[in-house]
Parts: structure tokens; C-alpha cells; sequence
């Protein structure tokens, strides 16, 4: 009921919206029109040839960290394979306030080019302002890429190593063994990842409306939604969008199946990391190093604004105070913006730990017919995005709807919470299916041939030993909520009711000091967020991958 509710139904509203006219007859024209209106197929166009770009630089940063990570014994492995993981602790629009301070017309860099004589005495340019396309989708692939590096490292410990050793002996090495071999056995992991940053970036709001990129599907869709009682035209953009979202899901489904690396063989035996050279350690270290420092630029932007009193025209900060990170948490702004994401993730954490176990115990321990349809739809959010149920929600709490008594206009909690949890709730389930998996079911047959019912030896066998993957998952869940970007910018309408990342960008658009205090409250957040992904990879190690797996 939950699903149907609140996932199928907001789904149906947008098709019905896209689809059916004032009416109420079916008729395709606003897709036809929209079709044929340059503004709306350049979007269109822009958004899918972004999350193409973001994919692929994203997969070139990945692919060979993962294979040197996995593959090779080094010098600072784990603590750099600790740093690939940063990027993952603060959304990409954050990161965007920091890159734009460094690379902005009055930034770091130029300041640097002038001070070393490289260029004269008050020259300024804007590197990002002359492609946004690309500004847009290089940020987005250095916050992205750790989900595919994590299903890569994945899919290579997957790998039965007899398999590259037999296509060794018989005189395929090199680059050639790892196309001919290692990438096709790898190319589910990949493919899953690869999945999951797409659909992630086709739908990106917060980074194009920092960058004043209006030209993509998702912004006009942003600004749509002030007309969203009589105008046709966003619920047919959210329509192709959606489409477009589920046909790359299902395909992934189609072509790999239930698992992400079903059509990899499980590793009969393990080698291990092998040991190099002593220059090629010091490469693979260095490799690690240099991508490490260029994808946590946006980060270091974000916290040297933060500590700053004033940064323009220079290489670093003219001068550093503490000052902001008071205002963060003692402006009226920011204060319930901080109570309001720490009430609406926790609540969410609790439904998705709450279904997510159910859902999982049905899945791994029952035998009910259709337990993998339950399975599969489980899973839909993350083909969904946000920005999509965002917009779902509030069509169908539209003045005169079914659900018009929970309108975000008023007060947004409940679908905030909802949201939150809807989009969460695939981290949770995948984390207690493995879980399930992973604990014999005998266990739980024992204790009820010794007369507990199956509930409580769920409760009091099974749910302990799973207690890990449970608290991963919840962590996971409940750290992504409180940085949730489209739901919290669509949604939250009124400013008592604005989640931290409403307020970051609310700060940001202020002149003067807004961008200090923004970035103060980005670090307050990348902090919360790096000691949940730590605690998470010290849970879980290489398994973290599973959880970004469609």
C-alpha cells in the first residue's frame, strides 16, 4: 500500500498529466509540441549528452583506480582508497560553490597565472563560464565516480583469477588480456554503476542552477513547476525524463539480470595484491594521489570559502576566521534548516528500515509467488529520480487531488519524510537481503523446533547477526537523506520548513557574505556525511559496492 501510494501513484499522476488534456481526453500534442519546440528539445538534448559525459569521464577516473586498487600492493593503499571515497560526502551542487571560487574570474587560478607573470595585472577570465557543459559535467563526474569504482573493485575481487591466468599462458597479457578478459567478466559491476551516475546526472538539478546552466531539462522543469496547475508542458519534460530513466534501468536488468555481476564467476581461489617495482609502487601511489587531489578541488574550495573572511583576487584566503561556522549554526535561516533534515531523515530511516526488512525477509526467507516482482519494484527508486517523485508529489497534492490534504505549500514534512524514504528504502533493502543471504536459515529452524515462534526468532536470531548490514544500510539511507537535493529544492516551499540543502543554496544566492555561510554549512554536512561513509566502509569493505547496484 506504501508503494502503491506513494512511488506508483505519483508516477501516475505525471503520465495522466503528460498525457490527457484539460478535458480529460488522451492526446500526445504536448509531446508533439514539445517535440518540435527548440527550446525544450535543446534541453532535452543537453541533459542527455551531460549525463553521457558525466558517465564517461566518470568511468575513465574509476575504472583504473579500481583495477590498481584491487590488483596491486602500494604504498598509503588504504588510506588513498579511504580518500577515493570523499567525493561521496557532499553533493555535487556544494562542491560547485568551491570549484567556482577557484576557477571563477577573480579565483585562485587566475590570481596564481598573474602572480607568477603568466598573465598581466587585472586580467580575468571565467574557465567555466566559457563551456558550462563541460564545467558542469567534469563536477559531477568527480562526485560521482566512487559508485562506480565501488562496483568495479566489486566485480574484480569477483573474478576467478585461473580464468586471466589461463589467458596468460596462452600469450594474452597486458592491455589485451584486460580488454579480451577482465573487462567483459567486469562489464555487469560496471554497467550498474554506470547506471546509477546516469540517471543521477540526467537528472541533476543543484550543479546547473549553481553554474547558471539553464539549457537542461531538469532547471526548466525547476522553473516550470510555478505553473505547474495550467501548464502541460513539465509534466510531458518529467514524462520523457522518466522514460528515459526506466528504459536504461530495465535494460541494465535485461542485459545482466537480478545481480550486478551475475555473469561473473564467483573466484574459486584468490591471488592477492601483487607486489611491484619499487618506481611502478610509487606510480600506482602517485595515480591514486593526483586523482584524489583534483576530485576533492570542489571540497577544498568548499571548506577554504568556509574558514575564509574574504577570498577575491587572490591566490588563497586574505584572511581566515571561525566566524562562519557561528553564523551557520545561529542564523534563523540555517538553525531549524539543520532540525528539520536531522527530523525528516531520521523518520524516513526508520519506515526504510522498517519496510526494508520486511521486504527483504519475504524476498530471501518466503516462498510467496511473486516475491521477486516486490524485489524488483523495491528497486525502481533508484531508476526514479527525484526529481521526478518530486515533481509527482506535487501534482497529486494539487488543490482538489486525492492527496491534496498533505499540499507542500503549507507544511511539506510528511512529504518530505515520504520522499526521503521512498528514494532511500532500495539502500536498505539491498543491505538486509545480503544479510539474509549470508545467515543460514537453520539458525532461525533450530529456535522454533525449540517451540519460538518464527517472528521472535527473527527478531531475537537472524536480526542480530544482520545487525551490521542493517546499520550500514540505515546509515547510507540516512545520510543521503539529509542531503537530499531535488526533493528538499521542489518540495520545501516555505523557509520554516527548509532542509539543509535549501538552505545551503538559499545562502548561496545571497550577496555579500552568503557564500561563506554556505560553505560553512557544506562543511557541517561533509563532516556528518565522512564519518557515516567511514563507519559504513569499515562495516562492510568491498560489499559497500552492492548497495549502488540496480
Amino acid at each position: 500500500m506504501f508503494f502503491a501510494a506513494f512511488f506508483l501513484w505519483p508516477i501516475l499522476q505525471i503520465l495522466k498529466g503528460g498525457f490527457f488534456d484539460a478535458d480529460g481526453r488522451f492526446t500526445v500534442e504536448y509531446f508533439a509540441v514539445l517535440l518540435s519546440d527548440p527550446l525544450y528539445l535543446g534541453g532535452l538534448r543537453n541533459s542527455f549528452l551531460l549525463a553521457c559525459a558525466t558517465t564517461v569521464l566518470a568511468m575513465l577516473v574509476a575504472l583504473p583506480l579500481a583495477f590498481v586498487s584491487e590488483r596491486f600492493a602500494f604504498p598509503g593503499k588504504t588510506l588513498l582508497g579511504s580518500l577515493v571515497l570523499v567525493p561521496m560526502i557532499l553533493p555535487p551542487f556544494v562542491g560547485a560553490i568551491g570549484i567556482r571560487q577557484i576557477f571563477g574570474q577573480y579565483g585562485a587560478v587566475n590570481s596564481l597565472l598573474i602572480a607568477s607573470g603568466l598573465r598581466p595585472e587585472g586580467w580575468a577570465f571565467d574557465w567555466f563560464a566559457l563551456n558550462q557543459f563541460w564545467g558542469v559535467a567534469l563536477i559531477q563526474a568527480l562526485s560521482l565516480y566512487p559508485i562506480i569504482y565501488l562496483n568495479a573493485v566489486a566485480a574484480l575481487a569477483n573474478i576467478d583469477p585461473a580464468m586471466e591466468e589461463a589467458a596468460e599462458n596462452l600469450g594474452c597479457t597486458g592491455l589485451r588480456r584486460f580488454f579480451k578478459i577482465t573487462l567483459p567478466l567486469i562489464k555487469p559491476g560496471l554497467f550498474a554503476g554506470g547506471t546509477i551516475v546516469f540517471i543521477w546526472a540526467f537528472t541533476e538539478l543543484g550543479t546547473p542552477l549553481v553554474f547558471d546552466y539553464a539549457r537542461v531539462t531538469p532547471v526548466q522543469i525547476y522553473y516550470g513547476l510555478r505553473d505547474i496547475g495550467g501548464n502541460p508542458f513539465p509534466y510531458a519534460l518529467v514524462t520523457v525524463m522518466l522514460a528515459s530513466s526506466v528504459a536504461l534501468y530495465a535494460l541494465g536488468k535485461g542485459l545482466f539480470g537480478r545481480s550486478g555481476h551475475a555473469t561473473a564467476p564467483k573466484a574459486a581461489t584468490t591471488s592477492g595484491p601483487r607486489e611491484l617495482p619499487p618506481l611502478r609502487r610509487a606510480l600506482c601511489t602517485l595515480l591514486f594521489a593526483s586523482v584524489t587531489f583534483v576530485a576533492i578541488l570542489p571540497h577544498l574550495g568548499v571548506v577554504l570559502v568556509a574558514f575564509s573572511s574574504d577570498w577575491y583576487g587572490s591566490v588563497l584566503p586574505r584572511g581566515f576566521t571561525l566566524e562562519n561556522f557561528g553564523l551557520a549554526l545561529g542564523r534563523e535561516l540555517t538553525v531549524p534548516a539543520i532540525a528539520n533534515s536531522l527530523k525528516f531523515a531520521s523518520l524516513s530511516t526508520l519506515i526504510d528500515i522498517g519496510l526494508g526488512i520486511a521486504i527483504a525477509y519475504v524476498v530471501v526467507r518466503s516462498r510467496l509467488a511473486g516475491r521477486q516482482v516486490l524485489d524488483s519494484l523495491a528497486m525502481m527508486p533508484l531508476a526514479v529520480p527525484g526529481l521526478v517523485l518530486a515533481f509527482g508529489y506535487l501534482a497529486m497534492s494539487q488543490e482538489g487531488r486525492l492527496f491534496d490534504f498533505i499540499n507542500p505549500v503549507e507544511n511539506p514534512s510528511v512529504l518530505l519524510i515520504i520522499a526521503y524514504s521512498v528514494r532511500r528504502l532500495p539502500y536498505v533493502v539491498r543491505s538486509a537481503v545480503a544479510g539474509f543471504q549470508q545467515t543460514s536459515e537453520t539458525l532461525e529452524e533450530a529456535a522454533q523446533n525449540l517451540g519460538c515462534p518464527p517472528l521472535k526468532a527473527t527478531i531475537k536470531i537472524t536480526l542480530p547477526l544482520i545487525m551490521a548490514n542493517l546499520i550500514a544500510g540505515g546509515l547510507l539511507a540516512f545520510s543521503f537523506a539529509m542531503l537530499e537535493v531535488s526533493d528538499s529544492l521542489i518540495l520545501a516551499q516555505k523557509q520554516l520548513y527548509y532542509p539543509i540543502t535549501k538552505a545551503i543554496m538559499e545562502l548561496f544566492q545571497l550577496i555579500g557574505e552568503g557564500k561563506f555561510i554556505a560553505s560553512a554549512l557544506g562543511v557541517w554536512a561533509m563532516v556528518f556525511l565522512g564519518v557515516t561513509i567511514v563507519g559504513m566502509s569499515l562495516l562492510l569493505g568491498k560489499k559497500l559496492g552492492a548497495i549502488f547496484r540496480v
